[in-house]
């Protein structure tokens, strides 16, 4: 009967069969390893000449290479010094299928070579580890906001319209319309939400800008929660919530993950508590005192956003951005126009941005000057308007991007690495 590894503490003297890719192969006459992995860990196989069968012992070097499928059988065994503490006293082996000069080597490869070979480079240990931290990210994302009663109401990906104008969006052809990629399903969930209160949706997002930096994805995940009768301070009393929880969970639960990483978790473990808040202009302040340059009003850049958060050592909220480089569904600040009730959550250690969200407008009449200051076709936002039509609500909902707080959880250099097949400007393949 096969087993996995991850399954091989329960079995102790017992014998067992595993299946999986050789990672690495050494020996001797008399003794000879193999360790195998199998996608839920990695065994160390042992193989003494006299114990196990003659003929699987004299083919080891020959039918053996770095990933060739294969099945081993063996007894399980307690050893400290094994990858995860167990290894298996093997008996015989059968080659499944042989790997032939595999490309990805122990030796350096350039990052053009490793992107080309993706579909490949996902086998590695680093990279193994990253994605399995992804997949706790995303279950633990799904398990906060389901256990404290959200609806997943899904958005679409085709939309009739351009929330935040086109530059950005992947305009597409729709039968005899045009339709564009998703952005965002907020205001799919600024609608959801009037039906069920608390919600979110979770899926891909595509943005069309021909950026080249360590922060960007042509297409990423984000989960985007929405909450009716929320304001702005209810909102980032969420995100606070949201992200202690999922950074102290994957903490506890992709320890060892995060330690192949070589992830310094004493820079993860203050990310607890209130997060510290500064008002849009405080933040000017601390920027100025690094780049005299930057001018007031504007949005931040990466090396701003990296100014902000060295000053502390959790995620740090900026809120009351400037109306004016915000959306035109953002609810002005009733006391002062200038500044809408937004908000950002910069990560620490310099990742950025991981949140943005903020109030919404629920006047019909502003909405419908601000579609008309953005250059927007207020006939594309009849469903939206009407949604003021009808029993107008306060509510505010945020943003969150997977694959920025999978880089900053896992110490990652470049997104590209958080995700499976990254979609980068310039690159769609494989």
């Amino acid at each position: 009967m096969r087993y996995f590894i991850d399954e091989l503490h329960k079995h102790v003297g017992q014998k067992v069969e595993l299946k999986g890719w050789v990672f690495n192969s050494r020996g001797s006459k008399k003794i000879k390893f193999l360790i195998l992995r199998d996608g839920t860990g990695y065994c160390q196989c042992t193989f003494f000449k006299g114990e196990c069968d003659e003929t699987s012992f004299e083919n080891f070097s020959e039918d053996i290479s770095q990933e060739t499928s294969v099945k081993v059988v063996g007894t399980v065994k307690e050893e400290p010094r094994a990858p995860g503490g167990y290894e298996l006293s093997a008996e015989s082996f059968e080659v499944i299928s042989k790997s032939v000069d595999y490309p990805i080597t122990p030796k350096e490869h350039g990052i053009d070579f490793l992107m080309n070979h993706r579909h490949l480079w996902l086998r590695s240990k680093k990279q193994h580890a990253v994605l399995r931290v992804r997949s706790e990210i995303v279950k633990a994302i799904r398990d906060f906001f389901d256990g404290r009663g959200f609806i997943n109401t899904d958005a679409p990906i085709f939309t009739p319209s351009a929330c935040e104008g086109t530059s950005n969006l992947f305009g597409t052809k729709y039968f005899d319309t045009e339709a564009y990629l998703s952005q965002s399903g907020q205001l799919y969930m600024e609608a959801t939400a009037a039906a069920h209160g608390k919600v979110y949706c979770f899926g891909p997002t595509f943005r069309a800008e021909k950026s080249k930096t360590r922060r960007h994805l042509i297409e990423f995940w984000m989960v985007e929660p929405e909450v009716a009768f929320n304001d702005l301070y209810d909102n980032m009393d969420l995100a606070e919530q949201f992200v202690e929880y999922i950074v102290q969970r994957t903490i506890k639960n992709k320890a060892e993950e995060l330690k192949v990483l070589e992830r310094d978790l004493s820079k993860l473990e203050p990310i607890k508590g209130s997060f510290p808040r500064l008002h849009y202009e405080e933040a000017v302040e601390i920027i100025k005192k690094e780049n005299p340059e930057f001018v007031d009003g504007d949005d931040f850049g990466g090396g701003d956003e990296t100014i902000i958060s060295s000053q502390f050592d959790k995620p740090v909220i900026v809120h009351h951005f400037p109306t004016a480089i915000k959306a035109f569904y953002f609810k002005e600040e009733p006391k002062d126009s200038k500044y809408s009730l937004s908000c950002d959550m910069l990560a620490t250690e310099g990742y950025g941005e991981i949140i943005g969200g903020g109030q919404r407008e629920e006047s019909i009449d502003v909405l419908k000057t601000k579609i008309k200051e953005h250059d927007l076709k207020e006939e594309d936002f009849q469903w939206y308007l009407d949604l003021r039509r009808y029993g107008s609500f306060p509510h505010s909902g945020f943003g969150l991007g997977i694959e920025r707080t999978v880089g900053w959880i896992c110490g990652t250099s470049h997104v590209r690495e958080t995700i499976p097949f990254p979609r980068l400007y310039g690159r769609n393949y494989p």
